[in-house]
């Protein structure tokens, strides 16, 4: 297709097609499913039930997928804590989790009620909460030991948590709350490139426990949510804010909104800025205090983007290249080896491989004839 009439139903333009939507690592995905495993349930109804295939490592799953599986996996197990844990989290947890914190005045009284309300339905972890300086620190440790060290059940349970209590204690105050760095009780796992846009780029592994640092001052936010907010919060949950981190930061999508809409045009920081009516300086403060900055959002946007035309459409790499802002093939090559280990044209051949593998009927058995 030339070039100029394929630009026509590129992003930036009336014709373009839907926009991308966020996306998560297959990890944060198979770690979930552990649980349902331990307790001898066949995780491929519930995957295919959520439209998430995991025979392809490279394909990223979207996050309105990742929140339909969570709570299929809470339907099927009668277990908000996915079956990680000593005893079930029974449902409705999760909803007099938010009452208990509700009625605080503050995000530090929120916490420490979400503290004591865990140590009831989920004992084989405490969280507690401590102030040291002009810093603040989310403490969550193991009571019982949740299995070895790295894993992959272990290692979700404290990736949910946090994301869990980060997410509701965002949603009370009515803004995003940045976490200025966190230590991990586990080694790095393969999709810890995704938590600088989950936690935060300051994100460290082999740590004895969780612990992440927050502004003390944060603590100090009034919550600012009433029933019938908390209404509204509940529909679809918790799989619904499983992800809210991506959902609560309103600049991080605006600043998406801006990179969409100038393609072809690789835009900058600095027309970014202009853009929002607000200085260079001010838009990369106001990104890092809700946990992101321009870089990791152009890369990511990019990434989704490239993805989704390397899957669903037949475009060369090198016309997804230019429509993607890259001055040449080459940096785009480049980049998408750093996001999912593979160059374009592989990731490309394996995904349609796999989707003809798919497709190819089994043979006939002729062992008894």
């Amino acid at each position: 297709m030339p070039r100029s009439a394929k630009s026509a139903a590129s992003p930036g333009t009336a014709g373009r097609p839907r926009r991308p939507r966020a996306t998560v690592a297959p990890g944060f995905v198979t770690g979930m499913l552990a649980g349902l495993e331990r307790r001898g349930h066949d995780p491929a109804p519930l995957l295919a039930d959520a439209g998430i295939d995991l025979d392809n490592p490279a394909l990223r799953i979207e996050v309105d997928r990742y929140a339909a599986l969570y709570n299929r996996i809470i339907a099927e197990l009668g277990d908000e804590g996915f079956g990680l844990f000593s005893q079930p989290v029974r449902p409705g947890s999760f909803e007099f989790l938010c009452r208990s914190m509700l009625g605080a005045a503050t995000l530090a009284d929120a916490l420490e009620r979400a503290g004591r309300f865990l140590h009831l339905v989920l004992p084989d972890l405490s969280i507690t909460i401590h102030r040291r300086g002009d810093m603040a620190q989310l403490h969550i440790a193991e009571t019982r030991a949740l299995g070895e060290r790295d894993d992959p059940a272990r290692v979700f349970a404290f990736e949910w948590l946090l994301r869990l209590l980060h997410s509701v204690a965002c949603w009370l105050v009515g803004r995003g709350l940045a976490l200025e760095a966190v230590r991990f009780p586990y080694a790095r796992p393969p999709h810890a490139d995704d938590y600088a846009l989950v936690y935060t780029e300051h994100s460290s592994f082999e740590a004895p426990d969780l612990e992440a640092s927050l502004r003390a001052n944060l603590l100090d936010l009034p919550i600012r949510r009433d029933e019938a907010a908390l209404a509204v919060f509940l529909d679809g949950a918790p799989g619904k804010i499983s992800m809210l981190y991506r959902r609560d930061r309103e600049l991080v999508f605006r600043v998406r909104d801006l990179l969409r809409d100038a393609l072809p045009t690789a835009l900058t920081v600095t027309e970014a800025a202009a853009s929002l009516h607000m200085s260079t300086r001010t838009l990369h403060r106001r990104l890092e205090e809700e946990g992101s900055g321009f870089r990791l959002i152009k890369d990511a946007f990019r990434r989704d983007i490239a993805l989704s035309r390397l899957t669903k459409t037949r475009h060369s790499i090198a016309d997804i290249a230019a429509d993607l802002g890259y001055a040449d093939t080459s940096a785009f090559y480049r980049a998408f080896v750093a996001w999912t280990g593979l160059a374009p044209d592989r990731f490309r051949r394996q995904v349609q491989q796999h989707a003809d593998d798919a497709a190819t009927p089994f043979p006939p058995d002729t062992a008894t004839h």
